[in-house]
């Protein structure tokens, strides 16, 4: 399994709570790095924000070239032929990062995974499969890639979801984050949906919810 290079930034010394923010296809763990005081989380809040670099690999859509990326992409059809095997080997080091964490002392239940478009599929897949209770999953522009073959684990069956879609997204079609919504729905689970008016990106608005669904998976008060 691969060990992910990750910037870490914790907003306090000795952290009780931990954020993993996987970023999109393409991009780096900088991508989001700069969120952060965005947020406007409570003064005082101990928060490790952890953003993993994905692994440069060829990319069946883009010609075969190398570049950032959790998983092949093979056809960009509205379904998207992916490689599930790779997806699947991402979601497991993204596990290892939550084993780290608790042995460093964090309470998995303040662990909340948050992720960007194919960094969504990922979260997806490595929040509903995971052994350990955590504490929220917050998908953004992104669809449920192994809806058909992620192996959910009983401990997270009541994880708190929340999922952020643009309503102009021309890169992630929002029919697919809706479809995630009920399909989550359909497995029991309760998720939070908003849209905003944008493209394939992030607005203000959607920080603001962000802010609100992380203090409430952390128990933060302003």
């Amino acid at each position: 399994m691969t060990t992910l290079n990750s910037i870490v930034r914790d907003t306090a010394p000795t952290p009780d709570a931990c954020v993993i923010w996987l970023h999109g296809l393409g991009a780096n763990g900088h991508d989001f790095e700069p969120i952060v005081p965005e947020l406007g989380l409570p003064v005082g809040s101990a928060i490790r924000f952890i953003f993993p670099h994905a692994p440069q690999i060829p990319v069946t859509v883009n010609g075969g070239h190398r570049m950032p990326a959790w998983y092949d992409i093979i056809a960009m059809n509205i379904d998207r032929e992916v490689d599930e095997r790779q997806l699947r080997v991402s979601a497991r080091a993204i596990q290892a990062i939550i084993d780290q964490q608790i042995a460093e002392g964090i309470d998995s239940r303040r662990i909340v995974l948050a992720g960007f478009s194919q960094g969504g599929a990922v979260a997806y897949e490595a929040a509903l499969s995971c052994a350990q209770p955590l504490g929220g999953l917050i998908a953004m522009s992104t669809y449920l890639a192994t809806a058909n073959s992620v192996q959910r684990h009983k401990t997270n069956a009541a994880l708190p979801i929340q999922v952020l879609h643009g309503t102009r997204d021309a890169v992630v079609p929002p029919v697919l984050g809706e479809r995630a919504c009920q399909q989550l729905q359909q497995w029991g689970y309760a998720p939070e949906f908003h849209s905003y008016s944008m493209e394939h990106s992030v607005c203000a608005a959607e920080i603001t919810d962000i802010s609100r669904f992380l203090c409430q998976c952390l128990g933060l008060k302003a």
